[in-house]
């Protein structure tokens, strides 16, 4: 449902990731007319309104991380009585590892209109000047800080062959490019952005062993933005792994031509390849 121009409706507005330029005049007018504006940060959004000379008028109240859950019902209720409550977090856009999922949530499953106002977003301007496939991306957010959950997600790293893009804190970054190094290798290439649309804007590109050892150089500041490559396919499988596993699959009874199809599948090879070792092997 998307009807901007009609009162009720929560209106979740993308607000600049660092250069105030940015904001798009759709969400300019949309704080401008807003009832209500919930903020992450209602300081923040002060500061942000006070630049675009509009007024907060009492229309300001705080939505984070850590209330969300039990702001959700006075949104609806807000919505539902008519309001038009726009929701904005620090930066970027609300519900990309920051608050405003809940909301969209409550407010849907009430059957109350959700909008937005889409606008700049860290992850795809990183996913861009990274240099890296666009046409196919995983987005992993923050990475859990410690324990089994934090070795299991970066281990899947590993084989994945679409860009990942995951976001890290200065005091952490360098620990998580150390430990994809471990196990993704030293070659495996990466793009660190820090400092995204601000003056001090770094796009970093590299390799793992060499992101590692440029970080160890430099003092890590602001939020930063790695953007790892798609793994590299694995190296085709040669005659002699071929010829293994057809045997194997000819030794289980298998005809030579579910032996083919099977070891095609299983080693992604061309089952040409796999026919002929199968009809190779049958004649001994």
């Amino acid at each position: 449902m998307s009807d901007t121009d009609s009162a009720g409706a929560l209106l979740l507005v993308a607000t600049p990731i660092g250069n105030l330029g940015d904001l798009s005049t759709r969400a300019a007018e949309a704080l401008r007319d807003a009832d209500v504006i919930a903020a992450e940060d209602t300081r923040r959004t002060r500061a942000l309104l006070s630049h675009l000379g509009v007024p907060a008028a009492g229309r300001l109240r705080s939505v984070h991380a850590h209330n969300e859950q039990e702001s959700a019902a006075w949104v609806v209720d807000a919505v539902r009585d008519g309001s038009r409550v726009a929701y904005v977090t620090d930066a970027g856009m609300p519900g990309i590892s920051d608050p405003g999922e809940r909301l969209v949530r409550a407010c849907l499953d009430a059957g109350l209109a959700v909008d937005i106002v889409p606008g700049p977003s860290a992850v795809l301007t990183a996913l861009v000047l990274s240099g890296f496939p666009t046409d196919r991306f995983v987005f992993e957010g923050f990475l859990p800080r410690r324990g089994v959950a934090r070795r299991e997600r970066i281990a899947a790293l590993v084989p994945e062959t679409r860009t990942v893009v995951l976001y890290e804190s200065p005091k952490r970054v360098h620990a998580t490019l150390t430990q994809l190094l471990a196990v993704c290798g030293p070659l495996r290439e990466v793009a660190v952005a820090r400092e995204l649309t601000k003056l001090h804007e770094e796009v970093w590109r590299g390799t793992l062993d060499e992101a590692v050892g440029h970080l160890e150089l430099t003092e890590p500041r602001g939020e930063h933005v790695v953007v790892l490559a798609p793994a590299p396919p694995p190296p085709e499988a040669n005659d002699e792994e071929i010829d293994a596993h057809v045997s194997a699959a000819l030794a289980e009874g298998l005809s030579t031509r579910d032996a083919a199809a099977r070891v095609a599948r299983d080693l992604k090879v061309p089952r040409r390849r796999t026919y002929d070792a199968a009809m190779r092997l049958k004649r001994k």
